[in-house]
């Protein structure tokens, strides 16, 4: 069974990048933490192979810890299917899922810690909450700032970065990868107590 040999129940982590497949989508604001997911993969050395759940996973070690690393190949909306069947193969409780992601209500470039609560229309966090039968997993929430002059968000999401942000994007990036790391080697709490406390 790969890296760890056969799972046992809720002994690693998974590590969800929320966003939509295909070349056309791979530079979007809503595939931030896909983009995060790639920068934890040049870390650990690994490579995302495609797994039966609907995913495609990299297993590895990160701070000591097992770690499942995981892109949805649904598109983000349809997400919460390959995460559901991927949380149950490896026997993973919500509490041991971290999912990155996309968020309009965070500045661009900051990174937050957040500990279940709502899904703020975010149409991935509804599919996974609405799969997953609850919605007390860890988010990391990469900001990508609402759009200016009345632009209609959802085109916004699916629209590149600036020319401006595409010079920021790789030191935020970095740091939501950080944060996955932070979560893993002192709990969520302690992560969220020293991300989210910074300007």
């Amino acid at each position: 069974m790969g890296l760890f040999g056969r799972p046992e129940a809720g002994d690693r982590w998974v590590v969800v990048g929320l966003g939509n497949p295909g070349p056309k989508y791979e530079r979007t604001r809503h595939n931030a933490g896909v983009m995060v997911i790639r920068e934890l993969l040049e870390r650990t050395g690994r490579s995302l192979k495609n797994h039966k759940s609907g995913a495609a996973i990299a297993e590895c070690e990160i701070s000591g810890e097992k770690v499942v690393l995981a892109r949805a190949t649904s598109y983000m909306n349809e997400s919460g299917r390959p995460v559901r069947a991927l949380c149950g193969f490896y026997k993973t409780p919500p509490g041991r899922l971290i999912v990155v992601h996309d968020e309009l209500d965070v500045s661009f470039g900051d990174i937050r810690v957040k500990l279940g609560g709502g899904t703020a229309g975010h149409n991935g966090i509804k599919s996974l909450a609405q799969h997953l039968g609850s919605k007390d997993f860890i988010r990391v929430r990469v900001g990508i700032s609402r759009p200016n002059g009345g632009r209609d968000p959802v085109d916004y999401v699916l629209g590149e970065f600036t020319g401006t942000e595409r010079k920021e994007l790789p030191f935020a990036i970095s740091s939501a990868a950080d944060a996955v790391e932070a979560i893993l080697e002192n709990g969520p709490e302690q992560a969220m107590n020293t991300i989210n406390a910074r300007p």
